[in-house]
């Protein structure tokens, strides 16, 4: 007799194929960026575990009670109500999915209230402590002068991050004082940026950009060494750097700028279906989050001004 030195496959189960028919919908129908697919993947992954320890491989057997179970287990294991929360809509988008195809008589997340995680508003700067942040580039020198367009395009747009270091000149219509921007899930949108973003871009483009290249070619709009783009890391040091300089806390990130941008736009009257389209959500819901702080500033300012507040 001869044993095989090679380990048998874990037989599939009815939950783990549909699980990953739902994960292909995501990336290749829903357009989702390959690191969320991965998180609803982990976030999957242990809900199908759960469901084998039960004694449960096919989602027909899955009820409103057993969903119930799984909560209280995430709890037991120590995970954060928010995190818990995040589980929940992962597994609600795939019952939701599978009760869509008919593959399921019932959604057994449908009636299930997600974990209480209180309302999270985004820390946001003053627009005077903006303006302090983006004078502390000096933009007669060339690294200056980049980071000083950076931090300007990056407020002037409300972008992400790794929207920003993603950029190429041919992205840019300074003509028209719009921007291109591929965000999640490689979605594409127009966005204006104001006076002093087109104003920093162009004297990047036009003084400091072709000093740090020193002739290297590159099709980057921001550029580090050698015509490489600007790291999401790099862009984090030197924004920390900028921040402390001016007198800010520590807390202050590439997205607190964009916080910044949807609150101020809000603030000074802009309606929040443009504000979503600016910022590329999908969901107004998660726009709506700034109204709650906009309404924070209109209470700050009947309080202080109205001779009743």
């Amino acid at each position: 007799m001869t044993i095989s030195s090679e380990k048998e496959p874990m037989p599939t189960t009815p939950m783990d194929e549909l699980t990953a028919v739902y994960l292909d919908h995501l990336l290749l129908t829903r357009g989702l960026a390959d690191n969320s697919v991965a998180s609803y993947a982990g976030d999957l992954e242990r809900h199908v575990l759960f469901l084998k320890k039960q004694g449960i491989t096919d989602p027909r057997e899955v009820e409103a009670t057993v969903i119930l179970a799984w909560l209280v287990d995430l709890k037991k294991n120590g995970l954060s109500s928010r995190s818990r929360a995040r589980h929940l809509t992962a597994v609600r988008g795939f019952y939701t999915h599978l009760f869509k195809e008919n593959l399921i008589a019932s959604d057994p997340v449908h009636l299930v209230e997600p974990p209480k995680t209180g309302l999270f508003l985004p820390v946001t700067l003053s627009p005077e402590d903006v303006v302090r942040l983006l004078e502390i580039p000096d933009p007669q020198n060339p690294r200056g002068s980049r980071n000083r367009a950076m931090f300007e395009i990056l407020y002037g747009a409300g972008l992400r991050v790794s929207e920003l270091i993603s950029m190429k000149i041919r992205d840019v219509n300074l003509e028209a004082g719009f921007v291109r921007v591929f965000g999640k899930g490689s979605r594409e949108r127009m966005v204006p940026i104001g006076s002093h973003a087109l104003n920093a871009v162009e004297a990047w483009l036009s003084t400091g950009r072709p000093q740090l290249l020193k002739g290297n070619p590159s099709s980057w709009l921001f550029v580090a060494r050698a015509g490489k783009p600007m790291t999401r890391q790099g862009f984090w040091k030197l924004l920390k750097k900028s921040a402390r300089l001016a007198g800010l806390p520590d807390s202050v990130t590439p997205h607190t700028l964009r916080h910044s941008f949807a609150t101020h736009l809000l603030e000074g009257g802009a309606d929040l279906r443009s504000v979503q389209t600016m910022l590329g959500h999908s969901d107004i819901a998660t726009t709506q989050i700034y109204t709650h702080v906009s309404r924070e500033h209109l209470s700050r300012m009947h309080r202080a001004h109205h001779p009743r507040g």
